[in-house]
């Protein structure tokens, strides 16, 4: 298994669609892309949908052949993981899809104001304990950190077998005065509306198996959030989270 992984590390090396610079080096400074995805890496002016997460990638690369009209892009730590999703791109010949392998707390190192229309967050971690609830994607300081990079009509894509992430969520979005524009707790319900909902991964098969729902948010940011992040738009992610963990009156190692 360590030589497999090895071998998928060293291919990753060759695709130029893969992005996967040191944690040192977008720790404190913006990286090459930031602001460039556009001309750079797609050559053209689409827009482009992110996906944290992302995993072997099969969400991005599912979105990106039913829209070739727009580009995407799948972000996740996981170097074996990614080149799955990389491995299907070449495979495909697909040429709207990029994968960046970092932190999601890097996010505004690769990312410029206004650079992404849409966020999706598919299955992510609920951190059901209390002690982890900061940790959850869809909470206020993730939530703020996304304000920075999405456009002022972003829109955010939350889709779990979670019951209590998608609730803690729609309350979350409303606390803070976003606008929910739909939300179910069974999108069985909705495929014909929602067709890319279809779109299955292999933790969708997985709890989908075990007698689960899958809920589904759609949703966006306050429009003050927006205004209110471009005033710390040249921040480095090391100063945002020192920031907000400052707020809280201690420093969290992250």
């Amino acid at each position: 298994m360590a030589k497999n992984k090895l071998a998928r590390f060293r291919e990753n090396l060759t695709f130029s669609y893969l992005h996967q610079p040191s944690f040192d080096s977008v720790w404190r400074s913006p990286y090459s892309m930031r602001g460039h995805w556009f001309e750079r890496q797609f050559l053209n002016q689409n827009p482009i949908t992110l996906e944290l997460g992302c995993g072997r990638g099969e969400y991005t690369v599912a979105l990106a052949q039913a829209s070739p009209e727009q580009n995407f892009i799948g972000m996740d730590i996981k170097g074996a993981r990614l080149w799955v999703g990389a491995s299907a791109v070449k495979e495909q010949g697909l040429t709207n899809v990029a994968f960046v392998r970092a932190r999601i707390e890097t996010l505004t190192s690769f990312f410029a104001a206004g650079e992404i229309a849409h966020l999706w967050l598919t299955f992510p971690d609920p951190q059901l304990k209390e002690r982890r609830a900061k940790k959850r994607l869809t909470g206020e300081r993730f939530l703020a950190l996304y304000s920075r990079i999405l456009a002022p009509t972003g829109i955010i894509h939350l889709k779990t077998d979670s019951r209590e992430l998608y609730e803690f969520t729609l309350q979350e979005v409303r606390r803070i005065g976003g606008r929910v524009h739909y939300a179910t707790a069974d999108i069985d319900n909705i495929l014909e509306q929602f067709p890319l909902l279809r779109i299955s991964t292999y933790y969708e098969r997985y709890f989908r198996e075990r007698g689960k729902s899958i809920c589904y948010l759609e949703f966006s940011l306050p429009e003050v959030w927006q205004r209110s992040a471009m005033s710390t738009l040249e921040q480095s992610p090391c100063e945002f989270w020192l920031g907000e963990a400052n707020k809280e009156g201690e420093v969290e190692e992250i």
